[in-house]
């Protein structure tokens, strides 16, 4: 191949793959209400700083456990003094007051280790109750963020049916205002029948844009919660549908929920953290036992350096201390709090648990009666419009069916997303939500 030949080829490879490249990133990315939890779940705000949480009271509680542990420090100087013998009492004939200047050096590994601290011990237990709570709102905050893209992510696929319906309505327009226009042609029709299929045509198109532009913010908003480029091409890639799921009594979902809910765990958690602090509280009055002591060298030069020692048991005892009993009283008012907040997450999670399964039980009925009455209203369109085909009426009753299956439609579209809406709710009122939410989607 000449020069010239190998220059164009390779100038055409060039363009063809960046066509391509280009073609590629216009094209919008389908996502899946999976991928788009897994993204919540990794760029979310909410979840970040629950996360940042627990590593701030691991950090705390590491903190706790080192009051236990030995702690060793060396020290060394060096020494050059003058002594006033008098301003210590001295002063004797033919004794000079000052001495020196003189010098010494000291070089020494000091320890002390704690063997008896009950207080330290239980403040040390009651950070790690506190990391074992954080950590359960932490995992509260990821099953809070998949509730609520599930929610975000079904708000567009209730937009996108409503696009696709208001396209089929659209195109329905369109071929009877054809077929107005026609009949009015041969003579068949009036100008009023062709005036009324333009008007409808009008407020199908206009409707078909108002949905558009709402699935358009509503891929806005699911993208900045999910930690995407607002601006980003994207398309959901799962259509809303009626998936039903299998229906529990609410006495078998609520006991598992209290064993699973992590929200409602955290408060337990938090009151066990609570319990050890009181009894941190009783222990400030308990005897402390500890050992201390160091090793080193001391002389008055290099080549003097005796090695010197100290070893010492130290027991502490608290006599008074009148900031034990406001703490105390502080941590009684907690642990009632907390008692409180026990009682009603409980009865708040069973309050859930039923509202969701009676949701689920009326938006299955609305599903059915609104498949029904979709159905119905697509019959009754088609019969209309053979009537007006035929020259039996005008087309008044056709504009009127097609306004009634404009409201089945959403009537259909507005059930099926309250079903799984409330499969959602179920998801999370009965805990595990992250462990369990695949059985509640689509495609599982």
């Amino acid at each position: 191949m000449r020069p010239r030949g190998r220059s164009f080829f390779f100038s055409l490879l060039i363009v063809l793959l960046l066509q391509r490249f280009s073609a590629a990133q216009s094209e919008p990315y389908r996502l899946t209400l999976r991928e788009a939890i897994e993204k919540g779940l990794q760029k979310n705000l909410s979840v970040l700083v629950a996360d940042s949480q627990v590593q701030e009271a691991e950090g705390t509680s590491t903190r706790r456990f080192s009051q236990l542990l030995p702690r060793v420090h060396t020290r060394s100087y060096a020494n050059l003094q003058t002594v006033n013998l008098a301003a210590f009492g001295f002063n004797f004939p033919g004794v000079p007051t000052l001495i020196g200047p003189f010098s010494n050096y000291d070089f020494r590994v000091s320890a002390d280790q704690s063997v008896v601290d009950l207080q330290s011990y239980r403040a040390w237990k009651a950070s790690q109750s506190q990391v074992r709570s954080d950590k359960l709102d932490y995992q509260d905050a990821r099953d809070v963020i998949i509730r609520s893209i599930a929610s975000l992510y079904l708000n567009g696929q209730a937009a996108q049916a409503r696009i696709e319906a208001a396209q089929t309505r659209v195109t329905a327009s369109d071929a009877l205002y054809k077929l107005a226009r026609d009949k009015h042609d041969s003579g068949t029709a009036t100008g009023v029948d062709v005036l009324r299929a333009q008007v409808q045509l009008a407020n199908d198109q206009q409707a078909l844009l108002v949905a558009q532009n709402q699935y358009k913010q509503s891929l806005l908003v699911l993208a900045r919660n999910i930690g995407m480029n607002p601006g980003a091409a994207l398309e959901l890639a799962e259509p809303l549908q009626y998936e039903p799921v299998p229906r529990a009594p609410a006495e078998s979902l609520v006991a598992p929920a209290l064993l699973s809910r992590p929200d409602y765990l955290s408060l337990a958690s938090q009151r066990e953290g609570l319990v050890q602090q009181q009894r941190a509280n009783r222990a400030r009055y308990y005897p402390k036992v500890s050992i201390n002591g160091n090793y080193g060298g001391l002389g008055r030069s290099f080549g003097s350096i005796e090695p010197t020692g100290l070893i010492q048991g130290q027991i502490d005892f608290t006599i008074f201390d009148r900031d034990r009993s406001g703490e105390a009283q502080e941590l009684a008012s907690r642990v009632h709090r907390v008692d409180d907040q026990i009682s009603d997450l409980r009865r708040g999670i069973e309050e859930e648990i039923r509202e969701a399964l009676l949701n689920l039980d009326s938006a299955a009925d609305q599903v059915s009666v609104a498949r029904e009455g979709r159905d119905l209203a697509q019959r009754e369109l088609e019969l209309t419009q053979d009537r007006f085909q035929s020259g039996v009426t005008n087309n008044v009753e056709v504009v009127t069916a097609q306004d009634e299956l404009a409201r089945a439609q959403e009537n259909y579209i507005v059930a099926v997303a309250s079903y799984t809406d409330a499969k959602f709710a179920l998801a999370r009122a009965a805990g595990g939500t992250e462990k369990n939410i695949g059985q509640y989607l689509t495609n599982p």
